[in-house]
């Protein structure tokens, strides 16, 4: 049975170099399932990020307009929060 198997891998380095790689890619705490996993987390949270950089620059728009301009104060303070003048009546119309 020794005799079919090639001499290359009768050679004690070539087992131990096969041992070794078979051993980091399937047994050590790095392995290809947990670089698969932590590639694919990896992705999500740059997509996460993304997303949240956009917003960030959207709200920092906002409060520079908001304190820059009066005029898209008024908006901004009568739209979210109904505040109104004096002289002025609101009705809230929800749509459902």
């Amino acid at each position: 049975m020794l005799k079919k198997v090639p001499d290359w891998l009768k050679n004690k380095y070539t087992i131990a170099f096969l041992s070794f790689a078979i051993w980091v890619s399937f047994f050590d705490q790095n392995n290809f399932f947990n670089q698969y996993n932590f590639f694919k987390e990896l992705r999500v949270l740059q997509k996460d990020k993304d997303y949240f950089v956009k917003e960030l620059t959207k709200t920092r728009q906002e409060l520079y307009d908001l304190t820059s301009n009066p005029v898209t104060l008024e908006k901004f303070a009568r739209e979210q929060y109904f505040m109104k003048k004096d002289n002025e009546e609101i009705f809230v119309f929800e749509i459902k």
